[in-house]
């Protein structure tokens, strides 16, 4: 018998982010307001609009965590780090420590991966086409094509754990890590899986994406001076995205199944919303409607009424058009409630990690709740009068939130929210 009621919980987070490995470093630095936003040194930019990102750096094959039974795994493929594209490296590396902080073992039965990725071994497939064209293909490796697909995140993930569940990368744009997790807690209640690792990991710091991004003019080229400054929110002056890069991962299990084995649950997953404008490929709706209806089915399938939600983690891009629209639609949606709500971007600081954004903002948000303490969105110092809502400027706050919603929302009028409550 499917037990639809069932609830889902997160056990374990893994964090790379922008400020390092790990989630407590991710959680005292989005918690403190500290941005992630520096010049790009990876490679030359001087001929971009854009010259400012915020990666993840200063990451190796042997910032892998160790775990009991690697002894198993070929003492030749960890020493190989060009078998990883670097959204593979950092997702392994995140999906590693979410296992061990779930207190789970190497080769777990019954347990699967999915996984959020928007662009998935894209360095790989980058350098490659470049040693391809320039080359004339004598440095293109053999390996170039299975790296580099989205596809791979999940099977490095499920080889580096041992997991011989369903295997699984979505890739929907921004919305892919949100969609991830919410399939994720699906099987689960569906008695497909007993525990999935879930999330999203996305590293598109690379020349052809700012390129390609410039080129639209969706990221910020006003702040190349001021990095730090360069991502900002609902704020009167923002002037697009910076592009950010890292890994969220986490266990989902059913709770009574966390509970029967001791393990002391984050956050709960309770209702997800997905819906499309089906209107443009890169533009929502300007009439929102279809952003709302997201919103409200993940509300109502939670159980919930809006007024229970006390935080909402925007998807808060820091496009003037996009940071607008969505600031009405929570007003829509919410209504009186609104005033009193409480929310944030942590793009002020992570930057845009696309297909991993969602993830990004549901561990801060289970983070938030554990831990009575709201993060803020910081450079916020002009209030644009499009976005009159309590984005928690610049300074954290302390609150205790019993369920919070999570927005995602991407290319090609697609709408996604989850919304997670604290756990019991």
């Amino acid at each position: 018998m499917i037990d639809a009621a069932a609830r889902v919980v997160i056990t374990g987070i893994g964090v790379v982010s922008p400020f390092g490995i790990g989630r407590e470093r991710f959680w005292q630095c989005v918690s403190r307001g500290c941005s992630g936003t520096r010049a790009i040194t990876g490679f030359d930019a001087s001929a971009f609009a854009c010259r400012v990102a915020a990666p993840v750096g200063g990451v190796t094959i042997d910032d892998v965590p160790p775990m009991e039974g690697d002894d198993i795994w070929d003492p030749g493929y960890r020493a190989d780090p060009k078998r990883y594209s670097r959204t593979a490296l950092i997702g392994v590396i995140a999906a590693r420590e979410a296992w061990i902080d779930a207190g789970l073992r190497i080769g777990e039965p019954d347990a699967g991966v999915v996984i959020g990725s928007g662009g998935g071994g894209i360095d790989v497939g980058e350098q490659q086409y470049r040693d391809f064209f320039v080359e004339k293909g004598r440095r293109v490796a053999p390996y170039a094509i299975p790296i580099s697909i989205v596809g791979m995140v999940s099977s490095e993930i499920s080889i580096s754990l041992r997991l011989r569940g369903a295997s699984h990368v979505l890739s929907c744009g921004c919305t892919s890590s949100t969609d991830a997790i919410a399939y994720a807690a699906g099987a689960i209640r569906a008695g497909a899986a007993d525990v999935v690792l879930s999330g999203g990991a996305d590293a598109c710091v690379t020349p052809g994406m700012i390129h390609g991004f410039s080129r639209m003019k969706v990221v910020s080229t006003s702040y190349n001076d001021v990095p730090a400054t360069a991502s900002r929110p609902f704020d009167s002056t923002r002037d697009g995205f910076v592009l950010g890069e890292g890994a969220w991962m986490f266990v989902l299990e059913r709770e009574a199944r966390a509970r029967a084995r001791g393990a002391v649950p984050y956050a709960s997953i309770d209702g997800y919303g997905s819906t499309c404008d089906a209107y443009h490929r890169v533009q929502m709706a300007p009439d929102g409607v279809e952003i709302v209806r997201a919103m409200s089915l993940a509300i109502e399938r939670s159980g919930r009424a809006p007024e229970e939600v006390g935080y909402v983690s925007y998807h808060g891009t820091s496009t003037v058009l996009n940071d607008a629209l969505e600031a009405r639609c929570v007003r829509r949606l919410f209504g009186r409630h609104a005033d009193a709500l409480a929310g944030s971007s942590i793009k002020s600081m992570i930057g845009h990690p696309q297909g991993a954004s969602g993830a990004a903002g549901v561990a801060a948000a289970a983070l938030a709740m554990q831990r009575g303490f709201l993060p803020p969105t910081i450079n916020h110092h002009q209030r644009d009068p499009a976005c009159d809502l309590d984005v928690i400027p610049n300074q954290g706050r302390p609150a205790d939130v019993e369920a919070a919603l999570c927005n995602c929302l991407g290319f090609g009028s697609k709408n996604s929210a989850l919304v997670i409550g604290r756990a019991g």
